[in-house]
Order: structure tokens, then C-alpha cells, then sequence
């Protein structure tokens, strides 16, 4: 079972957390792990990393040749060609997978503001995946080690994430549904969070809790999705935490995220969901601040690799027996 890894960007603290998390314990074995990137990024960060040999390491690499062999990567850098390097990593790595040559794809870090000094508009991992699929609907799920959040909306401004549809939030439930399944639910307990405070009690914090959430509980409940809401958001997440819930459906991006960067920061991975292939990746950043100086923890990538071999195991079709 092969599954890719991107290197994500070449100033940032990609590399440095893909070989540390490669030399982790029982990593190796998972997968057949393909580095897609540039070898001169590899080698320049392993002799920071104390000089590993990548002859000896337990990946093979897809050389794309973005960056110059030999030029010096500016760690910690904001660099419209590491921007750019990035994208085509990303793009490279989820047409293998749309050809079958990978099971899954894991993506290290990117810098949106670097990308976009290189010309290209570009809002997001899960946006760009999405468009390279051909899929309309994707959503962004973070998956915990006690529950997992999935998100109506994402990577707009606020005011846009409160313009609520029915049919979004009840698609969202869906695609949550089928997630939390591959994530080792067979029957996921679902909590769908309101919108306003107090999930508008009842129309006197605003209206878009009965108008556009309740209705699409109901019609998920309907489907036979074992979900609850729209509950207030102050207390869902307590809630889960104490093992009420196994997925939250958030409205919007911070909603969801705070409170899963506090409980499991390290522990937490981002999957795509809605597109036909199977993607995690690292919950946090290019940490430009610490890159190239090896101090970079690795436990987020164990954790995005890990799941991913899960997910794309869970996906792999079971021989039939003799006679069937």
C-alpha cells in the first residue's frame, strides 16, 4: 500500500517533521511512503537534522524538481518559488492518488500567503484538493483522539459562514456521517452546534438556528444519522470531551478549531472530506520561526501518517472467498 507524502513548503518545517516522523517508531511499517518533493530539500534538511542518510531512508522520493539541486532553501523565509514548489507537491501527489498509484496522500505544511505572492489564488489544501478532483463539496473534518469536528464552512470571512443554508448543514452531517465511519464508528454520535449563542434560544439571540440548522438535524435523523442539535456551542464541546459525542458538526472555522487546538494540539489531524481520495494532513502551520534549526516536533505528522494508513486500510477491498 503506497501513500504520498507532500513536502509541503520548502521554507517551512515540512521536511524536517516528515524524516523525524519516518524515523518514529513502527511509522515505517505502515505503508509504502513515497515523498513527493525535491531531493535537494530533503538532503539540505537532513544534514540539519544531524546528517541522515537518505539512502537509508525507509521512503522513496518523487524528485519533481522544483527547487535548484545544490540552491540554498531559505528557511524561514516567505518565498513566492517555495509558495509555488508547494502547490505542485500537492498537485503531483493527488493525481497519484486519482490514478491509483497511492492508497492516500498526507500533506506537510504550505504557506497560503507564499503561494499567493506566486501569482496563484489559492484559499486552501482542502479547497485546491477538491477543484483537482472535480469534487463541489469538500469539507474540512479535524480528527481527534476523543472526538472529531467537521465543518460547515471554513476558510471565508465570518460574515459569510453566518449565511446559512439548510441543505450545506445537512450535507455536512452527512459527510461527517460517513467519516466517523471510516474512522471506527459504526454508529457515530453526532452533535450539531448552533449558530448564535445559546443556539439562539429559541429566535431571542437570532434566527438561524430553527431556521437552517433544526431542519437539517431533523431531515439527517430522518436518513437514520444517529445526530442531536443545534445545542449551544459554549457547552458541545464539553460535552464530547467527556465522551457524549463522537463527531461535533461545527458552523465555522474557529468554532471548531479552538477548541480542538487546546484539548489536542498535537494529536489533532485534518482530513478532507467529499472528494473521491483519501488526505490528512498536520493540524499546524510552516512554523517559519522555527524552521531549519531542527527543533521541530514530529508528533502531529506520526499522527496525519498513522491515520492516514488507517483510513486507506479501512477503504481496501476484502478478497472474496472461494465460491462467492
Amino acid at each position: 500500500m503506497k501513500i504520498a507524502i507532500t513536502l509541503g513548503d520548502p521554507a517551512g518545517i515540512g521536511a524536517e517533521v516528515i524524516l523525524k516522523a519516518l524515523a518514529a517508531p513502527g511509522i515505517a511499517s505502515l505503508a509504502e511512503w513515497v515523498i513527493v518533493g525535491d531531493r535537494t530539500v530533503l538532503e539540505q534538511t537532513a544534514q540539519i537534522c544531524g546528517g541522515q542518510n537518505l539512502a537509508e531512508l525507509p521512503a522513496t522520493v518523487v524528485d519533481l524538481h522544483c527547487w535548484p539541486s545544490g540552491s540554498p532553501v531559505p528557511f524561514g523565509q516567505l518565498d513566492a518559488a517555495c509558495g509555488a514548489a508547494a502547490v505542485e507537491y500537492v498537485r503531483a501527489a493527488t493525481e497519484m492518488c486519482l490514478r491509483g498509484e497511492a492508497a492516500a496522500m498526507v500533506t506537510a505544511p504550505l504557506n497560503k500567503e507564499a503561494v499567493t505572492l506566486s501569482g496563484r489564488s489559492f484559499s486552501g489544501h482542502t479547497e485546491y484538493i477538491a477543484e483537482l478532483c472535480g469534487a463541489t463539496e469538500p469539507r474540512m473534518l479535524l480528527a481527534g483522539p476523543r472526538f472529531s469536528v467537521i465543518h460547515v464552512s471554513t476558510h471565508i470571512a465570518l460574515r459569510r459562514a453566518c449565511e446559512l443554508q439548510q441543505d450545506r448543514v445537512l450535507e455536512t452531517i452527512r459527510l461527517g456521517n460517513q467519516a466517523a465511519r471510516m474512522l471506527g464508528h459504526p454508529s457515530p454520535r453526532i452533535v450539531v452546534c448552533g449558530l448564535n449563542p445559546h443556539a439562539g434560544e429559541h429566535g431571542l439571540f437570532g434566527t438561524e438556528d430553527e431556521q437552517f440548522i433544526l431542519p437539517a438535524v431533523q431531515a439527517a435523523r430522518g436518513e437514520g444519522i444517529l445526530c442531536s442539535g443545534p445545542a449551544a456551542p459554549d457547552t458541545v464541546f464539553l460535552h464530547a470531551a467527556n465522551g457524549h459525542y463522537d463527531l461535533v458538526v461545527a458552523m465555522y472555522h474557529d468554532q471548531g478549531h479552538i477548541p480542538m487546538k487546546l484539548l489536542a494540539f498535537e494529536d489533532t489531524v485534518n482530513v478532507s472530506v467529499g472528494i473521491p481520495i483519501i488526505r490528512t494532513s498536520v493540524d499546524h502551520g510552516t512554523a517559519f520561526d522555527i524552521a531549519g534549526r531542527n527543533v521541530a516536533g514530529a508528533r502531529n505528522m506520526e499522527a496525519a501518517m498513522r491515520l492516514a494508513a488507517q483510513m486507506a486500510s479501512s477503504r481496501l477491498p476484502v478478497a472474496e472467498e472461494p465460491g462467492e
